[in-house]
């Protein structure tokens, strides 16, 4: 197998929504943005599948060191042989890939955040970053296009905690801010218990509204020169829209189900935004 085979593999398997939006790129940025991706999903898998913190840690530490070796030219992993081409060309830099494990350190080191601030600091780094060198890979002509990226980042991570509040509370984590909760009176312990009310639903409207506030800013700012490049950037937030949506309509049942769309909607979405231009309205 080769890396790229590894990475494609990766990507396949995982069932993530950004899969569909690399289908239609040329084929050194899907190979470049599918790399990247597999990256991703080998250090998030280490947090959500080792159960003894300094074990993760270890681990975290070993991918640290395995960036520097593709810094270096000498990489050894399938993720980081696959990576390794495109470091100048798309700026994969071992700083922003080592700021995407700083993320993951903290979800090692802390299961609640106090405020907005903090969490935002959070998905900085585990998506804002990688939507930076996704922006890249994609093509860029004008600096908004990175501020574009960062809040898109924000935009998708938010999407992510809203709908899996349940999924995470049942493995201990609370990413909604203590002080949301506080306002709205959700309790911490009605989280990690999964149970509902007027008042979760309450918080769940505030949140989902923070996440597309989000998602305007990020179009807003996206330059006309640079919409047809972020295309697979696009079909990432209308799929995302989609799911917010599809929550909002559900009830907000996210303490007990998991929403998500069929592979065909993804396709669907991905081809329609493709051809456009235009991601879905929030």
């Amino acid at each position: 197998m080769t890396p790229e085979q590894y990475c494609q593999e990766k990507a396949a398997k995982s069932g993530s929504s950004f899969y569909y939006s690399f289908l239609f790129l040329p084929t050194d940025r899907r190979r470049a943005i599918t790399a990247l991706y597999a990256f991703c999903r080998e250090v998030d898998d280490v947090v959500d599948e080792c159960n003894d913190p300094s074990i993760a840690a270890t681990k975290l530490h070993w991918w640290r060191q395995e960036i520097a070796k593709m810094k270096a030219g000498q990489p050894t992993h399938p993720v980081t042989l696959a990576m390794a081409p495109y470091q100048l060309s798309y700026s994969i830099t071992a700083e922003r890939l080592n700021e995407i494990i700083d993320g993951m350190q903290m979800d090692l080191e802390q299961t609640r955040y106090l405020d907005f601030k903090g969490l935002r600091l959070y998905c900085y780094r585990v998506a804002s970053v990688v939507g930076l060198m996704a922006a890249e890979i994609f093509g860029k002509t004008h600096a908004d296009t990175l501020a574009y990226a960062e809040h898109l980042g924000l935009a998708l991570q938010l999407t992510n905690i809203i709908r899996d509040v349940g999924e995470d509370a049942r493995n201990g984590r609370v990413y909604l801010p203590i002080e949301d909760l506080q306002r709205f009176n959700v309790p911490v312990k009605n989280i990690l218990q999964c149970e509902g009310g007027e008042e979760f639903q309450a918080l769940m409207r505030f949140q989902t509204e923070r996440a597309r506030e989000q998602y305007r800013k990020a179009y807003s700012l996206l330059p006309q020169a640079d919409r047809k490049a972020q295309r697979a950037g696009l079909i990432m937030a209308s799929i995302y829209s989609d799911l917010l949506n599809e929550i909002e309509k559900n009830g907000f049942k996210v303490l007990t189900e998991r929403t998500s769309l069929t592979p065909l909607r993804k396709l669907w979405v991905a081809w329609r935004t493709w051809i456009t231009s235009r991601p879905a309205p929030v």
